[in-house]
């Protein structure tokens, strides 16, 4: 199989690039995959595609732009030029731009690969009616959520053109199926990048590292995590340190930035900026606990997978996605209330007190994460590719 994937790919700091990093590195070990075809954002720096395990050719065409108007047609450009057997979109709602034009004649693309027969799949990664408008950063107007509501909806019609629909939360599926009376959704989990050698759950103490992880600024804010934290140091005495590994939402400058300035006074606050994919595993090793300081979520956290492959415990938010996320796939934490900064702090004490407690949610997390290993989920859509592919050279039967 010729399978493109239609995606953002690093070097690209648009959404979702990490995740394609991994499900590329699956796809080419793959023996039914003869060659992947990548149709990425433009970037400055060279796309990183050098793999150490053996796997099949790799093409990159470098054929879209974020909030460009012509998407559109240059990709479908690069679908004609390329011919592949089959195409893979690795999308969420903004993923060709945050402006509403060009998101959505990016979003087209899905109904031009179905228009020309090519066997396609969207894998989508959020769906707007679960996600919180305003906590989520879009609009507080309420007349502009009800705008956002039929935006949503328009789009969503859009992208259910593809030939599958592939989401990774159960519910996704439930209130696709009810509300748009789709018969093409299909539930494919987010799976596990990494799947390190199960770990010894030894954890530094000199300090403890409370860790966090992502784009922050929107519904990702840090300023309780750290408040938290003071509070846990002053009923514990244990030595705490708060790392904040990543950098500022795009959609919010400098938020970093302005936490640092705003919390200079309190110690052993670590900013660690951009982590590269090499320096990911220490980050994880290192943590104590990682904690979701979210106040909403927009689909599966790639961070839960992570810290479930490094055997880590979790502090997360009892809201929304993250909810039905550990229900589905076996994840365990400790659950606080999103607004309160007490909450966090007994979460967090919860676990920085009792090793035993903090081990067995390890443990419970790296079972689930092991569960699901990117090579699995690369198998399962190569399998729905094949049932399309099946489907569409089926004749039809004409009943008279």
């Amino acid at each position: 199989m010729k399978l493109a994937i239609v995606t953002a790919y690093p070097p690209s700091k648009v959404t979702l690039n990490e995740y394609a990093f991994h499900l590329v590195k699956h796809f080419r070990q793959k023996e039914t995959v003869t060659e992947l075809i990548l149709l990425t954002d433009k970037t400055t720096g060279l796309k990183d595609i050098q793999f150490t395990e053996a796997g099949c050719k790799i093409t990159v065409n470098e054929c879209w732009s974020f909030n460009s108007y012509t998407n559109l047609l240059s990709v479908t450009k690069a679908i004609n030029k390329s011919k592949p057997d089959a195409v893979l979109f690795n999308l969420q709602f903004m993923k060709f731009g945050d402006k509403k034009i060009a998101a959505a004649l990016g979003l087209m693309l899905p109904l031009v690969c179905k228009l020309k027969r090519i066997p396609n799949i969207v894998l989508l990664h959020n769906i707007l009616e679960e996600v919180d408008l305003g906590s989520a950063g879009f609009t507080n107007n309420k007349l502009m959520q009800k705008l956002y509501g039929f935006i949503g909806t328009t789009l969503t019609k859009l992208i259910l053109q593809a030939d599958t629909v592939a989401v990774t939360i159960e519910k996704y599926v439930d209130v696709l199926e009810k509300k748009y009376h789709a018969k093409n959704i299909k539930l494919i989990p987010h799976g596990t990048f990494e799947i390190p050698e199960e770990p010894n759950y030894i954890v530094p103490t000199d300090p403890m590292q409370i860790m966090t992880f992502g784009k922050f600024g929107t519904y990702k804010k840090v300023e309780g995590m750290i408040e938290a934290v003071e509070l846990v140091r002053k009923s514990t005495g244990l030595n705490l340190e708060v790392v904040i590994a990543g950098t500022d939402n795009p959609n919010v400058p400098g938020y970093l930035a302005k936490v640092q300035e705003d919390y200079k006074h309190v110690p052993q606050v670590r900013f660690t900026g951009y982590v590269e994919e090499s320096e990911v595993p220490t980050l994880f090793n290192e943590s104590t606990v990682v904690v979701f300081p979210y106040t909403s979520t927009t689909g599966s956290s790639g961070v839960l997978h992570q810290a479930g492959s490094y055997g880590k415990a979790v502090v997360m938010p009892d809201l929304g996605d993250l909810t039905h996320l550990v229900k589905d796939e076996g994840y365990e934490g400790e659950f606080f209330e999103p607004t309160s900064v007490e909450s966090l702090a007994k979460a967090i004490e919860k676990i920085v007190t009792n090793d035993t407690y903090r081990i067995a949610l390890g443990k419970a997390n790296y079972k689930a994460a092991t569960a699901l290993p990117m090579s699995k989920i690369a198998d399962m859509y190569l399998e729905t590719f094949s049932t399309i592919i099946q489907d569409k050279n089926t004749p039809k039967t004409i009943i008279a």
